[in-house]
């Protein structure tokens, strides 16, 4: 019904080949990226923006990040938190010394930052996988959190531990600090979801890609075949880490605004990007955006209906959050292993030949 490629054909590879190459997907995704510039910034509020799409754009481009890391290379990663905290705190200290310098630039360095130190604690990942990676990058995980508690330098030796973001303006409108507009914020974060989302796809697509699937599916089949593990590993971790970094400078500068490490960026972090990436789709770039989509809206929701509606307490709202997501994670892992990303792609082969059959 809208997946009809009758009269939909390519004339070359490079048609072929690119991003969206059906005729209905290209306008889908026009027509979303319309709604997202072009509406969206004129009817948003402090609640929308703060509440759903801060949050949304944020936790997409980390949920890429870790995505192309566990997702498409299959190295098991549990310290998303630990270099969002890099990110966070390298775009500070960027921030405070180069005050002159766009946020743009400093976002974008704060993930080149983040990216040398996701390859540095990778390096593990050559002689060792599975279970004992995971527990490698939770290992890297304590020790960034402890870092950033305990060398008073990164907090610019405040009192207090924590770190706030000073003011800063893109094209005369401020995007951090205490004075900022909401379309100004959403527009800042979506640029960069975009941006990622765009350079993700196309990576997974190419050579690199092919290279991290291939260590993913069979290592030593792959490096029989061509594929250099130590480089396939570390660009997984270099280009997860330096999205990851972004997420995180953002999710500190844009979104909170001040932060202290150990509450923001603790385990729960690293554990709430991964159980995203579970439930949206594994090995998916769509399934990153729907995953955290899902667990973005899932409280909000159920305080709408819990509290607003119901008049349930907000603890008990709280519990059946948790309740939810892991019996979703069960049932994903169990029933349906690539997530809400393979039940869109079930969906669409059925449009493609409704009315007739499947």
């Amino acid at each position: 019904m809208f997946y009809r490629e009758a009269g939909d054909f390519k004339t070359s590879y490079i048609d072929d080949g690119q991003t969206f190459p059906i005729r209905f997907d290209r306008y889908r995704f026009y027509a979303v990226l319309a709604v997202a510039f072009l509406v969206v910034p004129f009817i948003v509020g402090d609640y929308t923006a703060n509440a759903i799409l801060l949050p949304f754009l944020i936790y997409a481009i980390a949920a890429i990040g870790l995505n192309i890391l566990t997702g498409y290379c299959g190295q098991v990663s549990l310290g998303t938190g630990g270099f969002m905290a890099v990110g966070a705190y390298a775009c500070y200290k960027l921030m405070t010394a180069f005050p002159e310098v766009s946020i743009f630039i400093h976002v974008i360095l704060s993930g080149g930052v983040t990216a040398a130190v996701g390859v540095l604690f990778g390096l593990p990942s050559l002689r060792i996988k599975g279970f004992y990676l995971a527990v490698a990058t939770l290992a890297a995980q304590f020790f960034l959190v402890w870092l950033f508690n305990r060398v008073p330098w990164f907090y610019n030796y405040s009192a207090s531990g924590q770190i706030s973001a000073p003011e800063r303006e893109v094209f005369g409108v401020a995007v951090t600090g205490p004075h900022t507009e909401a379309w100004a914020t959403y527009l800042f974060c979506l640029v960069f979801c975009l941006g990622t989302g765009l350079v993700a796809r196309n990576l997974t697509r190419g050579t690199l890609g092919r290279s991290w699937m291939a260590i993913r599916d069979m290592d030593i089949a792959a490096e029989i075949i061509g594929v250099n593990p130590l480089r396939a590993k570390l660009t997984a971790f270099a280009v997860s880490s330096f999205f990851v970094g972004i997420a995180g400078a953002l999710f500190f500068a844009v979104y909170l605004g001040a932060v202290e490490v150990g509450e923001v960026f603790g385990i729960q972090k690293s554990f709430l990007v991964l159980f995203m990436i579970i439930i949206g789709g594994l090995g998916s770039i769509f399934g990153s955006f729907a995953g955290a989509a899902f667990l973005v809206l899932l409280p909000v929701i159920l305080k709408l209906v819990g509290v607003n509606l119901l008049g349930f307490p907000t603890d008990i709202v709280a519990h059946f959050q948790l309740i939810i997501v892991g019996s979703l994670i069960i049932l994903f892992l169990v029933l349906e292993p690539h997530g809400i990303a393979r039940l869109w792609n079930v969906t669409r082969e059925k449009l493609r030949l409704w009315p007739f059959p499947h």
